[in-house]
């Protein structure tokens, strides 16, 4: 005899079977859930914020691994805080409209880097670890004093981006030639040559925009 393991409520009417059929539906539910709800009240998933931009430094040291975005601009910032480099994965970096003198070194370890505005500075030069960037997509150098570029620049391979107008340039190094990504490469306000503007227009990826000054042979 085929034991009935329904309460006997469901077996005495006309809708036994409807009412069976529901029961054994919200069963298999609450079997099949069971399992994330145990898993949500053991664990919580965080999924941090990409696109939020962080203003205030201070805030941003509460919460270092979630720090993808920095902007430090118009802070009257003498120098680099050394707080910048413990974000490990910073893509956004701007440093813009400063009186920052120089980069330090350490800029090498925000490996995850994929914009850097240090443009409307004091900037002389930059450092070797510039090229440890290698996932810059945008290297913004307007605005600054600086003479010469490292030839670690040519370590950038996917720099789209390069701005370099009102600078004190001389010159481009060979390894400029090596940045076969660029689309943009902006030179205007800067003193070149005639020949000196024939050198870099033969280093430029010919895929990429070049703006430059008319030429002047006022440096000798």
């Amino acid at each position: 005899m085929q034991q009935n393991y329904f309460p006997d409520v469901f077996c005495s009417s006309g809708s036994s079977r409807f009412l069976r059929n529901l029961f054994l539906r919200y069963s298999l539910f609450f079997l099949f859930i069971s399992p994330f709800i145990a898993a949500g009240q053991d664990s919580t998933v965080y999924v941090p914020d990409t696109g939020f931009v962080y203003h205030n430094l201070q805030q941003a040291l509460l919460h270092p691994e979630s720090v993808y975005r920095l902007d430090l601009s118009r802070k009257k910032l003498d120098s680099v805080p050394p707080e910048v480099f413990s974000f490990p994965n910073l893509k956004e970096l701007n440093l813009s409209r400063n009186r920052i003198e120089d980069i330090p070194p350490a800029i090498g370890n925000l490996v995850h880097l994929e914009r850097l505005d240090v443009s409307n500075n004091k900037l002389a030069d930059l450092p070797d670890e510039i090229g440890m960037l290698t996932d810059l997509l945008y290297l913004g150098l307007n605005r600054n004093i600086i003479v010469k570029l490292p030839p670690a620049i040519g370590n950038l391979k996917e720099l789209q981006v390069l701005e370099l107008w009102d600078n004190e340039l001389e010159d481009l190094p060979d390894e400029i030639g090596n940045l076969q990504n660029l689309k943009v490469v902006e030179l205007r306000g800067i003193l070149f040559s005639e020949e000196t503007q024939a050198r870099i227009d033969s280093l430029i990826v010919k895929t990429a925009k070049l703006y430059m000054s008319p030429s002047c042979n006022c440096k000798y």
